[in-house]
């Protein structure tokens, strides 16, 4: 009996010590939604190098840049992306007031749920739905109106809040790189001020940190007082060879770390990764129908292929959501 009971003991004890291990491993480890596997250990090898004092690799904190690709980077952005659904959505709002959109493409075809009328139109059709819907008003009339949609905006086909859909184990590395004194910013093709009204809370990333497409304003005095008023004509496009320019402009240091998805963040990725310092280049892979989507270079919405042939010759390292993410959604 107290042979039994001393076995009892000593079993117990190291189960205990066995729970006591994982969840320290769980505190220690800054990836815990990553796999083992050779893209988490790119990163974990990278912020080690590049902040050992004294090693071949470091580099000083105020020259720790990282830029991140958004849309399918850090959310979904499978069927369409959020920024043109924001838009589909604003067309429907604003049609009793323009009643002439019922004949005239290519509201036409959004009022009528037609996609392939739409996607017709092309990107002349699309400036104009940009422009018909984001211009007009003021800056805080617009960040009013993206804040009480992006609230209950909705993906077409998993049902899921657009918000809901970000990636957990980027908002990891994300967490991993400023803890390791990175300035990490989001580097996009989505509008600038579409996206600062919510990146803070839902990426920890704050305003001046957002780098996107934009479109032109202009200072007015009104009966309320000065307004900054946005108008319905294109000032940058931050998509393709724009990102590196944005980059410049907006950042003034060429980055050390960039995290994409798609040929558009292509520029991105080669200004990052051939620059002096050590360097990292990775791409997520999306090949997880089951968890999210299935896309790569075929797709009409963050189409892979160019980048993903360069991917090997520059270094860049693939991300594979299916192999590599423990999960992919916060609530998963």
């Amino acid at each position: 009996m107290l042979r039994r009971s001393f076995v009892s003991i000593i079993a117990a004890g190291a189960l205990a010590a066995l729970s006591l291990a994982a969840a320290a491993q769980a505190q220690t480890d800054p990836l815990p939604s990553w796999n083992e596997g050779a893209a988490k250990q790119a990163i974990v090898d990278f912020v080690a190098a590049v902040t050992a004092e004294g090693g071949s690799d470091y580099v000083a904190p105020d020259d720790r840049i990282a830029t991140f690709d958004n849309d399918g980077t850090l959310w979904s952005e499978q069927p369409i992306y959020v920024q043109l659904a924001f838009a589909l959505d604003r067309v429907k709002a604003m049609a009793p007031d323009h009643p002439e959109w019922k004949d005239k493409e290519p509201f036409k075809s959004v009022l009528a749920g037609d996609m392939k009328g739409v996607a017709a139109s092309g990107k002349k059709g699309v400036a104009e739905i940009i422009a018909a819907t984001h211009a007009g008003m003021t800056t805080e009339d617009f960040e009013k109106i993206v804040l009480d949609w992006i609230t209950t905006a909705k993906n077409p086909e998993t049902g899921m809040l657009s918000k809901a859909m970000i990636y957990q184990p980027m908002l990891e590395v994300i967490d991993y790189l400023k803890a390791n004194d990175f300035d990490v910013f989001i580097v996009s093709g989505g509008g600038i001020e579409f996206m600062r009204p919510w990146t803070d809370t839902t990426y920890g990333i704050a305003p001046p940190n957002v780098v996107g497409s934009s479109i032109k304003m202009k200072y007015e005095v009104t009966d309320k007082g000065p307004v900054i008023m946005r108008l319905g004509e294109l000032n940058f496009i931050d998509d393709g060879p724009g990102k590196p320019v944005g980059i410049q402009s907006h950042i003034g240091k060429r980055p050390i770390a960039a995290f994409g998805n798609s040929d558009g963040d292509f520029q991105m990725l080669e200004w990052t990764t051939t620059g002096p310092a050590k360097t990292l280049g990775m791409i997520v892979h999306h090949d997880d129908a089951a968890r999210e989507f299935a896309y790569d270079r075929d797709s009409h919405v963050g189409k892979l292929d160019k980048a993903m042939d360069a991917a090997p010759k520059a270094g860049w390292h693939l991300i594979s959501m299916k192999d590599d993410w423990k999960q992919v959604f916060p609530d998963e």
